[in-house]
């Protein structure tokens, strides 16, 4: 068995005063995102009671909130960091896809992208939390609703001609493929295939990382079990599997790199030229909730590389923010201010 290069086994260090810059740039960047929108929808109860029915929990609900899950999700994110967002997704003409539409549009996305399809419903993702006043509500159930039909043809081809249009004023394109049928491989082929090959492309997919091979995208970031699975492998504490199967996925895509988040043990960032370099969590490892921290990964590294960062910079970013979103309840954003304040805080030996 080759091992693996010492050199790579460490993290190798950046300037922390060049990521702030990075960061400073956000605002003046466009990034187009296509993905699968999704409601996030959280209901909140009390327990009053075990029922006589059954031997389950009474929740007195108490509110419901639904926020932006999914490619919206990473939407958010994106808006949060201060970029200009042009998403371009799909919702249903139901009160998932009301709610998602309303929340852009109080924060000024352009949402000239996001297409209604009567008859076709929104992905909601609805999660009852329990807990008793003055103390931390608990996941105790999800249920999922998902669309029963693929999207029609005619919605497809707006999808082309939408991406198409935007991508003449982005700096970035970020593809967040939760396999509900908006992000796919030959979409991004033909709408990127007249554009200037220095165009960061980025993907975040749930399912079929692989199935990306043509499309031209030049980074990825999957978390460690969709790696584990487009390999048919378990990686666990084994950092050789890792590399392997990380390495493979970086040849077979061609990519210029890949960034493999892997919760509580940091990331990993493969590189051209055998470049392998593990990246310690940001602040604490006991993460308060991991919903959605990958779109928050997607979207910082998306942005970092948009604005000329490398690589290794551009995952020191991403793992500041994903260490920031976790230690937040439910799906949530990272603020440009909070992220700027993190890296200033890291840089003067203050950081928490």
């Amino acid at each position: 068995m080759r091992r693996l290069p010492a050199q790579n086994l460490a993290s190798r260090s950046v300037d922390l005063v060049s990521l702030a810059e990075c960061v400073e740039q956000f605002s003046s960047k466009t990034v187009v995102l296509l993905g699968d929108f999704v409601a996030d929808e959280f209901r909140f109860g009390e327990i009053s009671r075990v029922s006589r029915e059954a031997p389950v929990l009474i929740l007195k609900h108490r509110e419901t909130q639904l926020v932006p899950g999914g490619g919206a999700n990473a939407a958010n994110n994106l808006a949060s960091l201060g970029a200009r967002v042009l998403p371009v997704s799909a919702v249903g003409n139901d009160a998932a896809g009301d709610a998602l539409i309303a929340h852009f549009r109080r924060k000024r996305v352009n949402i000239s992208g996001i297409i209604r399809v009567k008859g076709w419903t929104t992905p909601t993702k609805s999660r009852f939390l329990a807990g008793w006043a003055h103390t931390t509500a608990q996941q105790v159930l999800r249920v999922d609703y998902e669309p029963q039909a693929p999207l029609p043809d005619a919605v497809r081809k707006k999808f082309l001609q939408q991406l198409s249009a935007k991508l003449r004023k982005a700096h970035a394109l970020a593809v967040s493929d939760y396999g509900f049928g908006v992000a796919r491989p030959e979409l991004v082929q033909q709408a990127t295939r007249k554009h200037k090959n220095d165009l960061p492309i980025t993907l975040d997919a749930r399912y079929r990382l692989h199935t990306y091979a043509k499309a031209g995208i030049s980074a990825a970031t999957p978390n460690e079990a969709e790696i584990e699975a487009q390999h048919h492998t378990t990686i666990g504490q084994d950092i050789e599997q890792l590399a392997r199967a990380g390495r493979a996925t970086l040849a077979t895509m061609k990519l210029q790199s890949l960034l493999v988040t892997r919760g509580r043990h940091g990331m990993v960032l493969f590189e051209a030229d055998d470049q392998f370099t593990q990246i310690p969590v940001h602040g604490s490892d006991q993460a308060v909730d991991v919903t959605g921290a990958g779109d928050t990964v997607l979207a910082a590294y998306t942005l970092a590389l948009a604005c000329g960062a490398s690589p290794l910079e551009a995952a020191h970013i991403a793992n500041i923010a994903g260490g920031l979103v976790v230690m937040k309840l439910g799906t949530a954003t990272v603020s440009r201010e909070e992220l700027l304040d993190a890296i200033r805080g890291e840089a003067s030996g203050t950081a928490r």
